[in-house]
């Protein structure tokens, strides 16, 4: 997409803004009709010295005094009121990505590097905030003081002015020229930067396997060779920058010499009088800081076009799995679950799940078992809707989930997965998560269902306890624990395990699997296990291989059979 559409998308989030910004320029206006008053006040002044007038010049110099003052004031009102608008338009910007980043597909994130996206939020959205600033606050206000100054000086004498605008032209496309180069050198050395940012994620959140492999100096080497790429690409831009300041400035300096020499002919010829002529040079002095900031602030929009480019790329991007036009809010369910003919794949061509039929009845408990890559998480994760069968349907009390909301259909599936996810915040915050207000005697009960009252009770702090990043300061059973009671609080009547105790001691397993076993009950329940000792009691286990159910029974009633259960089975038991 052009870079003009990308600033009309933007234009949307400045719209609600425009009250704010009409008053900004308001100010601007102010701003930019003094300094026409201010460049003959110093004429006459300079006239007044000429002459020895001490009365008219303290007399000038009390009008210049409250002109300033007016043009400081009217500064303030521009500056402040610019500032609170742009910060707006990036606040609203950044929720807006952030809320549409939550709508995303799971695919999306499994192949996107999540420091790249942090970036974006960040860095990028400040960047496009700081271009909404200084369009409004630098660029207009210096395009209008060029045009009121340049207005004045052909008042003065348009032949001295026209004279002085012939280098103009080779100004502005030097201008444009060195833009559009830093456009792309700036989009190049954000993405470097994106890369080294997700390179830190990975790194910070692998702390410990690093160490444990005393791997410091291989990433330090990998770290060191991101490092001096972005190194590379940022020195270029600015490279670049430090060419095109001399380049102009020596055209600006031309310029001023060439008025020098015209202005003191026309003087010479008296086409122009001594006080004119210092008003016009103040007024070519007025021109040099807008040319300037002209001339830097083109430099950051083009590099801002690259974050422009980067954000709504993202914005660009629609999830897989979505609501179906009419889609409806799922009551209340009993738990009846089918699979109909369900066939899938992550990669075309590629199929994890063939045409698999299932029927899991209220309040029954189903496991999973199989090899690696058989397809019981896939199974499971195709229930909450986190991605979409190609064909084939899936239906909860006869009604297809693909015909109700998201939210509706997520609410009333519970999830204990192997690794459990707690955020920074307080231990009830964590297993009331997703809900603003709760209640903290139910969170209590929530934790004594799942075996994690007493522990938590043990903390001076108890349920006021700060858990930290991923709850680095919990034991793996107390994170299982809290990942029960989050789901005993939600109550959902289908639930679904996923190799809920494949990573624990055996006191910490076996008081998750009294908790699970507590939370299991009258719920509709998939157990997906490795370790088949967690699912003997199940109602029911299915066999899995290569996405194909290819047994079904109760534990006695597989062994029985002595088919691949029996195998695994015995396998596990033999070693």
């Amino acid at each position: 997409m052009k870079s003009r559409d990308r600033y009309w998308q933007l234009f949307a989030y400045v719209r609600p803004q425009g009250r704010i910004i009409v008053q900004a320029l308001l100010c601007t206006l102010i701003f930019m009709a003094i300094w026409p008053i201010l460049a003959g006040l110093a004429g006459e002044i300079a006239v007044s010295i000429a002459r020895g007038d001490v009365l008219t010049i303290a007399r000038l110099a009390g009008i210049s005094t409250v002109v300033f003052l007016i043009q400081k004031i009217a500064q303030y009102g521009q500056d402040s009121l610019i500032a609170k608008a742009s910060l707006a338009i990036a606040f609203d910007l950044r929720k807006q990505v952030y809320a549409h980043l939550q709508r995303l597909s799971l695919s999306y994130f499994e192949t996107t590097q999540s420091g790249d996206l942090a970036y974006r939020l960040t860095e990028d959205v400040d960047r496009i905030g700081e271009v909404v600033n200084k369009v409004f606050h630098q660029f207009v206000p210096s395009l209008l003081q060029l045009i009121v100054v340049l207005g004045y000086m052909i008042y003065l004498n348009w032949q001295l002015t026209l004279a002085a605008l012939i280098i103009a032209p080779l100004m502005a496309l030097l201008i444009t020229f060195f833009g559009e180069q830093l456009r792309k050198l700036s989009f190049r050395s954000q993405s470097r930067i994106s890369n080294l940012s997700a390179m830190l994620v990975e790194v910070f959140s692998g702390m410990r396997l690093l160490q444990a492999f005393a791997a410091e100096d291989y990433m330090l080497d990998r770290f060191s060779r991101e490092a001096e790429r972005n190194r590379r690409a940022r020195y270029r831009t600015e490279q670049l920058k430090a060419i095109q300041l001399p380049v102009v400035g020596f055209l600006e300096s031309l310029s001023l010499l060439l008025l020098l020499l015209l202005g003191g002919w026309q003087v010479s010829e008296q086409n122009l009088t001594g006080g004119q002529f210092v008003s016009y040079l103040t007024a070519v002095l007025m021109l040099i800081d807008p040319i300037s900031l002209v001339t830097s602030n083109y430099n950051e929009f083009k590099q801002g076009e690259a974050s422009i480019e980067r954000i709504f790329e993202l914005l660009d991007i629609q999830p897989t799995v979505v609501d179906r036009p009419g889609a409806f809010a799922l009551p209340p369910v009993t738990g009846k679950v089918e699979y109909r003919n369900v066939s899938f794949a992550y990669q075309p061509n590629q199929p994890v799940l063939r045409n698999l039929n299932l029927l899991a009845m209220p309040g029954e408990a189903i496991a999973l078992v199989g090899s690696s890559g058989a397809g019981k998480s896939t199974l499971a994760n195709l229930l909450p809707r986190f991605y979409d069968p190609q064909e084939g349907q899936i239906v909860i009390d006869g009604i297809d989930i693909r015909d109700v909301t998201l939210p509706s259909l997520r609410r009333q599936i519970g999830i204990v997965p192997q690794e459990t996810i707690l955020f920074s915040g307080t231990i009830a915050q964590n297993i009331a998560f997703g809900q603003a207000e709760f209640d903290l005697e139910a969170v209590q009960k929530a934790a004594m269902i799942a075996n994690a009252h007493q522990f938590i009770d043990e903390f001076p702090q108890g349920y006021q306890t700060w858990v930290g990043e991923r709850g680095v300061n919990l034991s793996g059973g107390q994170r299982q624990r809290l990942a029960i009671a989050r789901a005993v609080l939600l109550n959902p009547r289908i639930l679904i395990l996923d190799e809920a105790t494949s990573a624990l001691d055996s006191e910490s397993e076996a008081l998750v699997q009294e908790a699970l076993e507590r939370l299991m009950q009258n719920r509709t329940v998939f157990i997906i296990a490795h370790r088949l000792a967690t699912v003997r009691r199940a109602d029911r286990i299915l066999v899995l291989e290569q996405g194909r159910l290819v047994e079904a029974g109760t534990h006695a009633e597989l062994l029985d059979q002595g088919g691949r259960y029996a195998r695994f089975y015995a396998q596990q038991f033999q070693e």
